[in-house]
């Protein structure tokens, strides 16, 4: 029997949105207090768990037996000149920084479509829903910041492909950050933390976009969900 890959989860950064799964599934940062343990932490990333909470969201993982690749697809001509080379920067840093972090799964830029995680830089400031885009999954869904669209199986949570959304209200300063956040995301690590203990500190802290770099705590979220194997 075929089996029709499913629009699985949808992530964005610091905005509130809707995913089409379940009523439990209508959020993508949970709010919490205090300093987390590993396991609530990862719990809450990877599954939408709050803290001593069933998972609200499947656990998604892509096939770790080859790199996946990634590009930018396409970028409107609201993001010429620097902008462009700022994105192309952030990119290259942010899969540099992935690939060090110490997990099971690798990385690779390619510039040949498809790519399994496709990036698209879109002249939406997110007042309206993007419409006539040609981008699978992205016609209807309202870009203020960033967002990633996951292709996942139903019945395995194998992700199948990834779609990495970025409007102009995004200011340039915030692109490294942004696409740091959205790339982990896409690897099925899909739920914010709302904390004020994780703002600045952890890529996941739903109400700062300033964090360019993982903290311990989303390193172990990596590697474990996607442990090297020995």
């Amino acid at each position: 029997m075929t089996r029709w890959p499913l629009l699985a989860l949808l992530a964005g950064l610091a905005v509130p949105l809707a995913v089409p799964l379940a009523a439990a599934q209508d959020r993508d940062f949970i709010e919490t207090e205090g300093l987390l343990s590993d396991d609530d932490f990862y719990r809450l990333v990877a599954c939408a768990a709050p803290p001593g909470e069933p998972c609200a969201k499947p656990l998604l993982h892509w096939p770790t037996d080859r790199a996946l690749t990634v590009r930018i697809a396409s970028m409107d001509r609201a993001f010429l000149g620097g902008k462009r080379k700022r994105a192309q920067a952030a990119l290259e840093r942010a899969v540099q920084y992935l690939n060090a972090a110490g997990m099971g799964l690798r990385l690779r830029p390619v510039a040949e479509a498809p790519a399994d995680i496709e990036i698209h830089f879109l002249d939406t400031d997110g007042r309206t829903p993007v419409q006539g885009s040609g981008i699978e999954g992205a016609d209807g869904v309202t870009v203020t910041g960033a967002r990633v669209i996951t292709f996942s199986r139903q019945d395995t949570h194998r992700i199948l492909r990834a779609t990495i959304l970025f409007g102009t209200r995004l200011h340039i300063s915030h692109y490294e950050s942004a696409m740091l956040e959205e790339l982990t995301q896409s690897l099925g690590l899909m739920t914010d933390i709302r904390n004020p203990v994780y703002e600045g500190v952890s890529i996941f802290s739903q109400d700062s976009n300033d964090t360019k770099q993982f903290g311990e705590q989303d390193l172990m979220v990596l590697r474990r969900h996607y442990p090297v194997e020995k």
